[in-house]
């Protein structure tokens, strides 16, 4: 199988597209059918509603982009770090070992928790960088002077050298005063051409900071002197994301460090420095990414951004530096093909989501749930796109994305393709859900057969079934959905105006999500059958299950959920009064 080069990719064209199943040309809503509730078929009589494809999406992915351009954020810096009571207890503690060894080992707590200090935010991420001795070495010292007092020694956790992890250099791990601390010694890296694995060494602290992927995460807190040092003399107070030597060369020698820079860019709402910008949109950077970085950590920091304060504005970064084909890599036998600028709308569903997600009170979202309302919303132009593999099977672009170039759980992909297939099912059933008056359902691809039942019964039982395929996810399914829906149904036929548009959406989340709620709906995939395929099996007096069985299962819950009050003996009745009418018409 062919797959496609990143390094090929640009987001550069301005030129307008339209998908076949979703019309957009990055314009504030874009509709592929009138906004038609439905018609009346003189045959069949009652008003009956049939299923439009539309498309919906905001521009505002504009303002994010031009965002980016903007001068740096005044940014509050403290002058001095303030420690808590345990972190001077630590390092209190850690001061008695070296005075009781008389040791000249200068103690600097390195990286992120210097940083998130300074900027006024709490941190118990505490590393401890070592300038003549190994951190293995420097925790047996401070287990001997716990010895030594009478106090009670802890253990000691050496974990090894793993580049694939990220993981450099030998680092010691041990528990003092209730807190995990991590000891390492200071470290100079000389990279080799072809590889993202460093040669590692003893280092000054100048050459440990310098080594580091950005200046933000090259401070050092001298434990010694109470001071902060900053060795590469880029203030925090620029607002500024920039690597300490030169970028290109930082990205080719390790190009994990785009995506952190990008991560963390968004996170504190930094500015990208230019030139740093320039480097990560080189094309020789671009492929580093794509040969020289485990897809493993590709897809950890991508979700560590999509998780985080930001996904919005950090994956608008990845796609404005044409990053996005190298990370979210594609099969090269897309089936439909992928428009030019996909990556330009799949940023603005996600960022028509995050949105929603603000606006809507999600409290019964969790975080995880959220998190994959989040993918679901970035991949939706690929909900209907599929691959052959080696067999000539088809498979979703989607799966492939998470499983081959993010290598995120099976479980992730499989949520986010079962969002999507219910928000276009809920697409199809919100307008029957918030309808007022008389209407009839149209059974066909959107709307099964089911027990003939009346159409309020037959709308719990379609909902329902829905419910219990996506379970717990159906409020950020409906969520996607609504990325789908027709401004016009929303009452805002009048407005461009991007705030009455999600508030109008919001309006009708809540209208669907209240509707289900008195259905009695939620939690529907818990319920328990009233009638079990032994009974069935009994009543039918069949030996063993099959087709048969299935298909009794199936409408008994069909039943059961167009009849919430239901009793096991009436649930008997039905199911016999229906099979003698099935016997005498056969």
């Amino acid at each position: 199988m062919k797959f496609l080069n990143p390094r090929y990719f640009t987001s550069s064209s301005k030129t307008p597209f339209s998908l076949s199943l979703n019309p957009f040309k990055f314009s504030p809503l874009s509709v592929s059918a009138p906004p038609t509730f439905g018609s009346r078929n003189p045959k069949r009589g009652p008003l009956r509603f049939r299923r439009y494809c539309y498309s919906f999406c905001f521009s505002r992915s504009a303002s994010v982009r031009a965002a980016m351009h903007t001068s740096p954020p005044s940014i509050l810096v403290k002058d001095r770090i303030d420690l808590t009571e345990k972190e001077t207890e630590i390092f209190d503690r850690l001061l008695q070992v070296l005075r009781h060894f008389t040791l000249q080992t200068q103690l600097r707590v390195a990286g992120g928790w210097v940083r998130d200090k300074l900027l006024g935010k709490e941190c118990c991420d505490i590393d401890i960088a070592l300038d003549d001795m190994l951190g293995r070495e420097f925790c047996e010292k401070v287990n001997e002077y716990l010895s030594s007092t009478g106090e009670e020694t802890h253990g000691i956790g050496v974990i090894q050298c793993n580049p694939d992890q990220s993981k450099h250099l030998e680092t010691a791990r041990m528990r003092l005063l209730d807190v995990w601390i991590d000891f390492v010694n200071l470290r100079a890296e000389d990279y080799s051409e072809n590889s993202r694995i460093p040669t590692m060494r003893f280092g000054t602290p100048e050459e440990d900071a310098f080594r580091r992927d950005l200046t933000i995460n090259s401070l050092f807190y001298n434990i010694n002197t109470s001071s902060v040092e900053d060795f590469t003399e880029r203030d925090l107070k620029s607002g500024k994301i920039v690597t300490p030597l030169p970028p290109k060369q930082t990205f080719l020698d390790d190009p994990l460090r785009v995506l952190r820079a990008i991560r963390f860019g968004a996170r504190f709402g930094f500015v990208l420095d230019e030139e740093l910008k320039t480097a990560a949109a080189d094309n020789d950077v671009k492929a580093a990414i794509a040969d020289k970085i485990s897809r493993e950590r590709i897809g950890h920091e991508i979700d560590l951004m999509v998780s985080g304060n930001e996904p919005v504005k950090a994956i608008t970064y990845i796609s404005e530096l044409q990053l996005f084909w190298a990370v979210f890599s594609v099969p090269s036998d897309i089936e439909p093909s992928t428009p030019e600028e996909c990556d330009r709308l799949c940023v603005a569903y996600m960022d028509s989501a995050s949105r929603l997600l603000q606006l809507v009170e999600s409290s019964s979202l969790t975080d995880d749930q959220k998190r994959l309302c989040l993918y679901a919303a970035l991949l939706l132009p690929f909900r209907n796109s599929v691959y052959k593999d080696k067999k000539g099977k088809k498979i979703p672009v989607v799966s492939y994305i998470f499983r081959n170039s993010l290598k995120l759980k099976a479980s992730d992909s499989d949520n986010v393709i079962n969002m999507h297939n219910a928000a276009e099912k809920l697409l199809s059933l919100t307008p029957l859900i918030i309808k007022d008056g008389t209407f009839e359902i149209v059974e066909g691809d959107e709307h099964k057969e089911t027990i003939d039942v009346p159409a309020a019964s037959k709308l719990r039982i379609l909902t329902g079934l829905l419910l219990r395929e996506i379970k717990e996810f159906w409020r950020a399914a409906l969520m996607v959905s609504l990325l789908l829906y027709p401004k016009d149904i929303v009452s805002i036929k009048n407005s461009s105006s991007e705030e009455t548009e999600l508030n109008g959406l919001k309006e009708l989340f809540n209208r669907v999500e209240n509707a289900i709620l008195e259905m009695g709906l939620d939690k529907v995939w818990d319920l328990k059958p009233l009638v079990n395929g032994r009974e069935i099996m009994s009543m039918l007096h069949l030996k063993s299950g099959g087709p048969i069985v299935k298909e009794w299962q199936q409408k008994l819950l069909e039943w059961q959920l167009a009849n919430p009050s239901g009793s096991a003996e009436e649930c008997v009745d039905w199911m016999n009064q229906t099979q003698s009418k099935r016997a005498r018409t056969e």
